[in-house]
Parts: structure tokens; sequence; C-alpha cells
């Protein structure tokens, strides 16, 4: 039986850079390129007609920034995720990345095989990062001054939602927390999509990030 093969569409404006990762990616039996691009508005128009699996974007482009069209990916309502593939290093632009809907932050520093091992993860719902950036994310999960502020937020989760949000601060894909819960992986995928919707966030990693927040604000009381 064939694997699945996992659907890319990459978004960069070096021409060099963009074009060796298509090939890199190929090369992957699993993986194949849906499309390509440096254009944020052809990147619009290819996520409409080529549906892929991941996006891997830059973080800096010309003339939108990364962080603009991220939130313009999540604007279309598209649910997957987008890796951001950048070669800073910079935790303001990590946590800029993450709170825009990006499910992971890899840099072009990478070796390929890390790549292709994170896109692969992606697909199968885990948050991504590029090794020399897990600290640097673990202290922006423990971070947010503002916790207490948005504690209000959880009183309109169900029992069953406040359960896999604690699930996603773990870090947990959707069919890790089906086989914790005894559920299907569509009704995982439905109670995801119900916690975004009530807290008015884009992504898993955003509520991720929020319910460490309100775990820190706790202890701290």
């Amino acid at each position: 039986m064939t694997e699945k093969q996992i659907r890319v569409l990459l978004i960069d404006d070096h021409t060099l850079f963009r074009k060796g990762l298509a090939e890199l990616l190929e090369q992957r039996g699993e993986i194949t390129v849906s499309g390509v691009t440096g254009n944020p508005e052809e990147a619009i128009r290819l996520l409409r007609e080529t549906q892929p699996d991941v996006v891997i974007t830059d973080l800096n482009m010309l003339p939108v920034g990364g962080l603009a069209l991220l939130r313009r990916i999540r604007a279309e309502d598209w649910r997957g995720p987008v890796l951001v593939l950048t070669v800073s290093d910079d935790e303001e632009d990590l946590a800029n990345a993450m709170r825009a809907g990006a499910q992971g932050y890899l840099l072009k520093d990478m070796e390929p095989d890390d790549v292709v091992d994170a896109v692969q993860r992606a697909e199968r719902g885990e948050t991504v990062v590029a090794p020399t950036m897990t600290m640097k994310l673990v202290r922006l999960l423990q971070g947010g001054a503002a916790a207490n502020e948005k504690g209000d937020a959880l009183k309109q989760l169900t029992a069953r939602e406040k359960e896999i949000l604690d699930y996603l601060a773990q870090g947990l894909s959707n069919k890790a927390i089906a086989r914790a819960l005894d559920i299907s992986h569509d009704t995982v995928k439905l109670h995801v999509r119900h916690i975004l919707s009530k807290l008015n966030m884009t992504s898993r990693v955003e509520a991720a990030v929020f319910a460490i927040e309100q775990k820190s604000a706790k202890r701290d009381n």
C-alpha cells in the first residue's frame, strides 16, 4: 500500500533557495511539492488551488512580510500547519510567528533531514521548532504577564475542551490526544476547532501558549 503523499507549498523570495528546497523535498518519496513561489499574492492563489497539507514560508519577504502572509493564510480559514523557515533566531520573531499562527519555526542552517522530519511531524499535528530554538520557545511558553487578563476566556470551554486544551499544552498531536481519551481523531479535530473559535485564536500553538500561561499565572497567585 502506497504511503500518503505530504503535499507542500513553498513560499520564499530567494529563487535559488526555494528551488533547492523543492528539489530536496521531492527527493523524499513521501513528500511532493504542490507549488513554489516567492510572491505572497501568488501564494494565496496556490493555497486555494492546490490545498497543500503543509505550508513552508520565509519570514522576511518583500513587499509583504511573512507575518502578514501568515495572518492572510489563517484568514483563508485554512487550518493546516504553516512552518516558518528563516535565518532569524531572534526570540521575538519566534514569538510573533507563533502568535500569527505558525505551527513550527525552523532555521535555514538546519540539516536537510531535520527539515524533512519537521514537515512530517507537522503534518501529523505536532509543533516543531529548530533544536537551537527550543529553550527560547520554553521561555516564551513560561511568560505571559497578561495571562490573568485572559483567564475568563477559559470559562467558555466545556470540561472536555479544557481537557483537550491541557493536552495541547503538553504538545500532543490530535492522534495522540485521541488515543489518550479513547475518542476518534475527527472528534478531537472538532473539539480543537471549537476551542480556537471560543478563545478567538488562529492556531493550536497559540492555544497551547495560552494554556501554559494560565497554569503559570495560577502558580504565581
